[in-house]
């Protein structure tokens, strides 16, 4: 069955760059669906997904960011127990270079954010970590030392 794409008017403009999204009516004709270029499937679209596509188009149209590089629900193992990270990049080498934990945009980013994607990288082990509802954005460098430093924008992705 072939649903028809929409413009859904509920959601919020971000703090990010606008982006050009595939957009339709569920066929269940309760719910919005976006296609997710990086999962190349049809994805609900919740409040944290608007952010999702928003944030992952921003890294590929407006930082250069390769598109190859994207991964979006990642699984992994912590403490015997499955997570999924909302996306990674991965660098050159094909190893975690950052991980981004995305928020619907009602939610208020907290330590409880930090604290989970801080999680996750016990076990990617990434360079960088993210955090983003669309209206605040936060990124830190994680230092060989294991503290992070705060940056004022994302990192440019080396090629």
């Amino acid at each position: 069955m072939h649903c028809a794409p929409i413009t859904p008017s509920k959601y919020p403009s971000l703090k990010l760059p606008a982006a050009q999204l595939q957009i339709r009516a569920a066929c269940n004709a309760e719910d919005l669906e976006v296609y997710d270029n990086q999962r190349s499937k049809w994805v609900i679209l919740t409040p944290e997904e608007w952010v999702r596509q928003h944030f992952v188009s921003m890294l590929v149209n407006s930082m250069g960011y390769p598109a190859s590089r994207i991964a979006n629900e990642v699984g992994i193992s912590y403490n015997g127990v499955a997570h999924r990270c909302d996306t990674i990049v991965y660098g050159a080498d094909r190893a975690p270079w950052m991980i981004v934990e995305y928020k619907a945009p009602t939610v208020k980013i907290s330590r409880s954010v930090f604290r989970q994607i801080a999680r996750y990288n016990l076990v990617a082990h990434a360079q960088y970590l993210a955090v983003t509802n669309g209206f605040q954005h936060y990124v830190c460098r994680v230092l060989t030392s294991g503290d992070i430093e705060f940056l004022d924008a994302l990192p440019r992705m080396i090629k």
